[in-house]
């Protein structure tokens, strides 16, 4: 029976974590976890999703502020784990991920070696893909490029924004580690180095400012620039009043499709004031279908413009 130590800390790490612990081949012998963090109005503390979980089922929690601590890693090399199993989790540095017999595997939410970085998810939305998946792979010392182990691909529908595909690869990537983990133990899993290739796209952290709208760009652009960043962080756009309005939902309308020659400038405001909210973008109409006002909740368009006048702006 494998010695297991799972390092997690949001809640898409959960289902992987519940995975194995459920596997009869293996313990999960403890849990690595971020340090509990002030959140909500009051500040309070409050643990981890994965903190949650493991110790719901009675499994011994680390929260190291360091990982290069010679006490953590005193106290993690006691658990005498055969293999770690990494989900969106911080860096390791090589004392860690290299203190198993059998090494440490990570489950990362892309195809690799397309999508290396923090925000693959976002990402693959934002560049308007149509398939996605997940993959296990070996740590070694540079992020996100070790040998590949296995990969599971998933089909991206236009309905899909970051929330709902989010959701899939959770559960995609629980399965995918418990045949990875199987694999290992029975010692036939794969090991296969990244191809080295010029056309990758990165992931790299989403920044607040990655939000802004730009509508210059082509309208279906515009669209999946929402949908990979819904519902968080959101996009977002100045109003003509400069207000922000975050927008959680949105459709492409082409200037053919209008009956209006030529299109209004990029970033031109329009409203019926009942029915529709949208902004001129380089070759067509961004209807604006889900959003929030400042300080306000979050409403369908057509709720908003119940009690929203449009703000003049300058031609």
């Amino acid at each position: 029976m494998l010695k297991l130590v799972f390092m997690g800390t949001p809640d898409f790490a959960v289902p992987t974590l519940e995975s194995l612990l459920a596997w009869p081949g293996g313990q999960v012998v403890a849990v690595i976890t971020a340090p509990d963090r002030p959140a909500g109005r009051g500040r309070q503390l409050q643990a981890s999703a994965v903190k949650v979980a493991a110790e719901a089922h009675g499994v011994p929690v680390l929260q190291p502020t360091n990982l290069k601590s010679p006490e953590f890693q005193a106290e993690l090399r006691g658990y005498g784990a055969d293999l770690q199993v990494v989900v969106a989790f911080r860096m390791l540095p090589e004392m860690v991920w290299n203190m198993p017999r059998l090494g440490s595997i990570n489950i990362h939410a892309s195809l690799l070696p397309q999508y290396r970085g923090a925000a693959p998810i976002n990402w693959a939305l934002m560049q308007g893909d149509t398939e996605t998946g997940v993959t296990s792979f070996f740590l070694r010392h540079e992020i996100d490029t070790g040998d590949l182990i296995l990969q599971d691909r998933i089909t991206i529908a236009p309905t899909d924004d970051f929330g709902s595909l989010y959701d899939k690869l959770k559960v995609a990537g629980a399965a995918l580690a418990r045949r990875s983990v199987e694999a290992i133990a029975a010692g036939t899993a794969p090991s296969t180095a990244q191809e080295q290739r010029e056309e990758l796209r990165p992931a790299p952290k989403i920044q607040k400012e990655i939000g802004r709208l730009d509508f210059t760009r082509p309208v279906a652009e515009l669209v999946n620039w929402v949908r990979g960043l819904s519902p968080i962080p959101t996009a977002f756009a100045p109003l003509p009043d400069g207000r922000i309005i975050k927008i959680f939902r949105a459709q492409a309308t082409p200037a053919e499709a209008t009956d209006q020659q030529p299109l209004a400038a990029p970033g031109t405001w329009e409203s019926d004031g009942r029915h529709y909210l949208r902004v001129a973008a380089a070759n067509g109409w961004l209807d604006l279908l889900d959003v929030q006002l400042e300080g306000k909740k979050r409403l369908p368009v057509k709720e908003l413009l119940l009690g929203f006048k449009l703000p003049a702006q300058s031609v």
